[in-house]
C-alpha cells in the first residue's frame, strides 16, 4: 500500500500500471473510448439519415410544428346563477360548554373505552376537516370543548 492511499486506491494504481504497459505496446498512441462507434442515433429506412448527436439528433426526429395538432377542450360554460351559499348546520351553532356536555352525555358510569367511543362519534359529526371552510371556526371550538370535557372525565377516572 502506498503512503496516503487506501487499499482500494493502491489496487487501482497497480492495475493501471499493469494494464497501461500492455495497452501502450498494442494500441500505440491516441485515446479512444470503446463502445458505440456510430453515436446514439443510427440511420433508419423511414426517416432521414441523421448523424447528429445530442440535441441535434433529438430535434431531427421531431415532426414539424405545423404537423402537430393541438387538442383544445371547449371552454366551460359560465354558470348562469352563482351557487347558493352553504347553510350552517344547527349543531354547529351550539358552542357553550353546557350544550356540548349535554350532547356528549358524560356520566359517572362511563369508562375510558366509552369515553373514547363518545369522542370518535362526536368528531365524526363535528371535526373541522369535515365541514365547509366557512364553518370551521365553530367546528374547531366545539371539538376543543368536547376534547376538554372528555379529557377531564378520563382524568377523573384515575382520581376516584
Amino acid at each position: 500500500m502506498l503512503f496516503g492511499q487506501s487499499v482500494f486506491q493502491s489496487v487501482l494504481t497497480r492495475l493501471k500500471q499493469e494494464h497501461g504497459e500492455d495497452e501502450a505496446e498494442e494500441a500505440g498512441a491516441g485515446f479512444r473510448i470503446k463502445g458505440l462507434g456510430m453515436g446514439f442515433v443510427a440511420p433508419t429506412d423511414d426517416g432521414p439519415a441523421v448523424t447528429a448527436t445530442g440535441t441535434e439528433a433529438y430535434f431531427a426526429f421531431l415532426p414539424d410544428v405545423a404537423e402537430i395538432e393541438l387538442e383544445r377542450e371547449p371552454p366551460e360554460p359560465e354558470p348562469e346563477e352563482p351557487p347558493p351559499a352553504p347553510v350552517i348546520p344547527a349543531h354547529l351553532l351550539r358552542l357553550t360548554i353546557e350544550e356540548i356536555a349535554a350532547e356528549l352525555a358524560i356520566t359517572a358510569a362511563d369508562t375510558e373505552a366509552t369515553l373514547a367511543e363518545k369522542r370518535r362519534h362526536f368528531a365524526k359529526a363535528n371535526h373541522p376537516d369535515g365541514v365547509a371552510p366557512e364553518f370551521r371556526e365553530n367546528a374547531n371550538t366545539r371539538m376543543k370543548t368536547a376534547n376538554f370535557l372528555i379529557d377531564t372525565a378520563i382524568k377523573g377516572l384515575f382520581w376516584r
